[in-house]
């Protein structure tokens, strides 16, 4: 199968808005995706087609490129740069998570985007990257903006549980709420928690796990958010839910936490503490643990082979969704824990797969809602901002890029003989 690039149509009279650079900078740019393999994609622009990569490939994507700054865009800050042309509305395509996949696949064509005056950019982004250190003040600001975006936001396109993390799905048959009522469950039953516990959660959300474990499984909650957003709405749905008395809900960063509980739980949580505190997040939660406590740690997680390199640079999610981010690797969340805690890790579930099938169900939720989103006064910049960010990570998770783990972690008292779930009830 041929992987040659393949000019199939000529020039249209919108060509005259190409300059000689950007003709350049096209010409670079398409030469660096020629050889693309595992799938084929379709470049049009106002110069022709090309067409690029195997035609017996099972991805492919027909980019729509609507603007020469594209290519500007792309040749300045690389995939950031592509990412934020996007949704400044210079180009589209016809399957975007296909398109993170070609070029998850095809990741050395993927890093030579970075190279040259993208190189520079890339600079550029990782200073500003260390501007959004996870401080206590800092973890304010980089929080706020991104879960203080507005509680009616996310209400569209997540489910009732309004859990804003991973689900687990037994099939592609199953409904967000049902994935969503299984992971709750998996996690509680992995913790053993009963009536009598007092459970201490690190990132609130909007309070889905803690009234999941306070009314299923009868035990009391302590919970704690940096997001007013959150805390806010967590505060309303314990009330309604009747269960003030046994939910506490709190407005603190979680290194001020104090007191000792029998069982904790952190959701997603771990990849907003940056990394330079990740032995500080593991030994509060250590120090949180009676001596025969146990936590579980869901967890983003990427390649160990790619942790380093990841660490030193920005990508679209740092730059435009989660400011001050990082993804963690298994190995560096083991090392943590054994450098700054006597934790151990007893049992490990990938449920990456599900975490796909879960952006699926919010990405067709929020577009099924766009006139909704309009209304409460997000613009179309926005809307593509948000629709890259969910086919972008989507991409990523089918490719196996990045995973979604459950770490349950031990302190040395612990006995417990079985750590795995009992099923889950119906």
């Amino acid at each position: 199968m041929s992987s040659t690039a393949e000019t199939l149509s000529r020039p249209d009279q919108a060509s005259g808005r190409y300059g000689a650079l950007d003709r350049v900078l096209r010409k670079r740019l398409l030469a660096t995706l020629d050889g693309l393999r595992g799938g084929q994609l379709v470049v049009r622009d106002a110069l022709g087609t090309v067409v690029l990569g195997e035609a017996g490939g099972t991805l492919r994507a027909e980019l729509d490129i609507l603007d020469p700054g594209f290519y500007r865009a792309a040749a300045a800050s690389g995939s950031v740069g592509a990412g934020e042309a996007y949704m400044d509305g210079l180009w589209r395509c016809t399957d975007l998570v296909a398109l993170v996949r070609l070029l998850v696949l095809n990741r050395d064509h993927l890093d030579a985007m970075e190279t040259g005056l993208a190189r520079a950019g890339g600079l550029a982004l990782r200073g500003w990257h260390a501007l959004r250190r996870n401080t206590r003040r800092g973890s304010r600001r980089n929080i706020a903006a991104h879960y203080d975006l507005g509680n009616e936001l996310f209400k569209l396109f997540l489910d009732e549980s309004m859990m804003y993390s991973s689900a687990v799905f037994a099939d592609e048959t199953e409904t967000l709420e049902q994935a969503q009522f299984r992971k709750l469950e998996r996690i509680c039953r992995k913790l053993d928690l009963q009536p009598g516990d007092h459970l201490v959660e690190i990132g609130t959300g909007w309070g889905g796990m803690a009234l999941h474990a306070a009314s299923r499984f009868g035990c009391r909650v302590t919970t704690t958010t940096i997001s007013k957003e959150q805390h806010a709405l967590a505060v309303e749905r314990v009330a309604a839910a009747g269960l003030s008395d046994r939910v506490t809900v709190l407005l603190e960063d979680y290194r001020d936490l104090e007191g000792t509980y029998d069982k904790l739980v952190s959701i997603e949580m771990v990849e907003a503490i940056g990394h330079q505190y990740l032995e500080t997040y593991l030994a509060k939660c250590a120090s949180l643990l009676k001596p025969d406590g146990l936590a579980l740690i869901q967890a983003i997680t990427i390649e160990d082979h790619r942790y380093e390199q990841a660490l030193h640079s920005v990508d679209f999610i740092k730059r435009f969704i989660f400011p001050g981010s990082f993804i963690p690797c298994v190995s560096a969340i083991a090392n943590a824990a054994a450098n700054a805690s006597d934790l151990r890790l007893v049992n490990l579930e990938d449920i990456g797969p599900s975490y796909a099938l879960t952006l699926r169900h919010w990405r067709q939720r929020f577009l099924d809602r766009l006139d909704a989103v309009r209304a409460l006064g997000y613009d179309e910049r926005f809307i593509r901002m948000w629709e890259f960010y969910l086919c972008y990570c989507e991409g990523g998770f089918l490719e196996r890029s990045i995973g979604d783990v459950h770490l349950l972690l031990a302190r040395p008292g612990n006995r417990r003989d079985q750590y795995l779930p009992a099923p889950e009830a119906a």
